[in-house]
């Protein structure tokens, strides 16, 4: 059976390729520090109001070891989580957050280096009342993300896998790259100016 760790190999470039850009999160969602390693691991859904982190606090008591708590905010105003909220989040094993939102403490993460993916960093809380189901569909970076979906982050961005297409899409992303190793930068330019010249040709182009 596919694991969803198998994918901290595969960048997210390749998946994008496979996938195409509906499964990519918008250009506002990027890693708050850096280098960060590659981020995979099944999705924890989590939804949050505007001012509002209950539940991202919640889930992180909830979700299992390896997963990516993926919520659904779309608030720059006020932050979901600090320094202590993620650095429990990182001793519990959860493997890091990707947030359509903005934390706070970001030199406290950092220094941890816990993943966190996000919109940016803002130092006020949020407050902590509505109560909302975990684990249901949520939408993140205008991408679609249901519990246990194989989210990937790195410097490129943000891809998600659907998990009924795990092992399929691993399997392309594996050859693919096998390819590309086994293809030189001459071969690869000849090929790639084939293809250029013929849609230029294509199009009435001259010169």
């Amino acid at each position: 059976m596919t694991d969803a760790s198998d994918f901290r190999s595969i960048p997210t470039t390749t998946l994008a390729d496979l996938l195409g850009g509906r499964q990519v999160m918008d250009l506002g969602i990027r890693p708050l520090w850096g280098p960060m390693p590659r981020l995979a691991g099944p999705a924890f859904t989590v939804r949050c109001p505007p001012g509002d982190n209950l539940m991202l606090h919640a889930a992180i008591h909830r979700a299992e070891a390896g997963s990516v708590l993926v919520v659904e905010s779309g608030d720059v105003e006020y932050a979901l989580a600090g320094g202590n909220v993620c650095a429990v989040a990182q001793r519990r094993g959860i493997a890091g957050f990707v947030l359509d939102g903005v934390i706070r403490d970001v030199g406290e993460v950092r220094e941890a280096g816990f993943p966190v993916v996000a919109r940016g960093v803002v130092p006020i809380p949020g407050v902590k009342k509505a109560v909302l189901p975990l684990n249901e569909r949520v939408t993140c970076g205008g991408v679609a993300v249901d519990a246990g979906d194989v989210v990937v982050a790195d410097e490129d961005g943000v891809v998600v896998v659907p998990g009924g297409r795990r092992a399929e899409v691993l399997a392309g992303a594996r050859a693919r790259l096998e390819k590309e190793a086994a293809e030189s930068l001459d071969e690869w330019e000849v090929a790639h100016r084939a293809r250029v010249d013929e849609i230029l040709g294509a199009g009435g182009f001259e010169g």
